[in-house]
């Protein structure tokens, strides 16, 4: 490996060598250590280390600051390494999710010269496992300042189209209690089972919204995920439970997507288990406006959690924007189109550049 990446080069080559650094979640420090190494030999940034996420940004005085921010780690290797360029699409394990994106964001940092805004770069850690791990917690608590900003952008893959807030997501246990007793003599028990048919009939007939914010359309969702139940071959339960999952619109908060599951489920014991806020679309501000226009087209709702939320949450409009298919994200066949991880870096290049 080299000491240090040529963060000048194309980035679908720098693409390339980030994904021939395995980083799979909790195992970062040997491509954390090169993205480190790379911006402090070839960049003006001030550049900090915490753990194994990288930090840089610039400190010239102007009036907004611009975050873009993606995760150094990938999940576990599924016999895709090393990369492999198959004509117009770039293989390999995190290509697309999301190497290509944090490709883009160190042919940035280390070629605009003269940005219209300052600029922070976050590289972080563990985003692909449980969220109490992720990096950007450890930023937060320990250097929050660097996280503030007047736009961020999250550079996880969108098909190179911006991809605005995106849904929250709220997990819940749907209870149901009976009465044990043999199935010979079954009418002496309650079937907790049975009981929980109706729950899930509930779920058949569900209409979800489709909810319209800035020009975005949130798609919401409620589906039946795990069901559990069952004592023996020859015992009526007295126990089961559903699992359901609700991705809701960033128009509802926690509290408000808990309060309509319970409605939904009235009659049952309800038990949330999870839940992370969604984001609005945050397009209102002028920096994203700018960020539009440069990019052309016309954003779409980001059907999904990313940690855009976070930065909403922090008061930080934010959208995701980056190379690749997110449906490719985590299989075997991951990819990347490399005119996507072009047109990215010229979107933001135009955006971000006096150039």
């Amino acid at each position: 490996m080299a000491d240090t990446l040529n963060l000048a080069a194309d980035p679908v080559e720098l693409t390339a060598a980030l994904v021939d650094v395995p980083s799979v979640s909790g195992d970062e420090a040997e491509l954390a250590d090169l993205v480190e190494r790379s911006l402090r030999a070839q960049t003006a940034l001030e550049v900090v280390r915490l753990g194994n996420c990288v930090l840089a940004r610039t400190n010239l005085g102007r009036p907004k600051r611009v975050v873009l921010a993606g995760h150094l780690d990938t999940v576990p290797v599924n016999d895709n390494l090393p990369s492999r360029l198959d004509g117009d699409l770039l293989h390999g394990l995190g290509t697309c999710d999301m190497k290509g994106g944090d490709a883009v964001m160190l042919s940035l940092a280390a070629t605009i010269e003269d940005p219209v805004h300052d600029l922070t770069f976050v590289f972080y850690d563990c985003e692909e496992v449980e969220a109490v791990r992720n990096g950007l917690n450890r930023i937060e608590r320990e250097l929050p300042e660097w996280l503030k900003a007047d736009l961020a952008i999250v550079c996880e893959p969108s098909n190179a189209i911006i991809e605005a807030g995106c849904q929250g997501t709220m997990r819940i246990e749907v209870r149901a209690k009976g009465v044990r007793a043999h199935t010979a003599r079954g009418w002496m028990g309650v079937n907790a089972i049975h009981a929980i048919g109706d729950a899930l009939r509930r779920l058949e007939t569900y209409e979800p919204r489709h909810v319209d914010i800035d020009g975005c359309v949130y798609r919401e969702g409620l589906q039946a995920v795990k069901v559990e139940g069952g004592v023996a071959g020859n015992v009526v339960p007295d126990a089961a439970v559903l699992t359901v999952n609700h991705r809701f619109a960033p128009d509802r908060s926690p509290e408000q997507a808990e309060q309509h599951l319970r409605e939904v489920f009235a009659g049952y014991e309800v038990v949330v288990t999870d839940f992370s806020a969604g984001a609005l679309p945050g397009l209102h501000t002028e920096a994203a406006q700018e960020l539009v226009r440069a990019a052309g087209g016309t954003p779409v709702a980001k059907l999904g959690w990313t940690d855009v939320a976070r930065f909403a949450a922090l008061g930080v409009p934010a959208v995701n924007f980056g190379p690749g298919d997110p449906l490719l994200a985590h299989t075997q066949q991951e990819h990347v189109p490399v005119n996507d991880v072009r047109r990215c870096r010229e979107v933001l290049w135009r955006f971000l550049s006096r150039g």
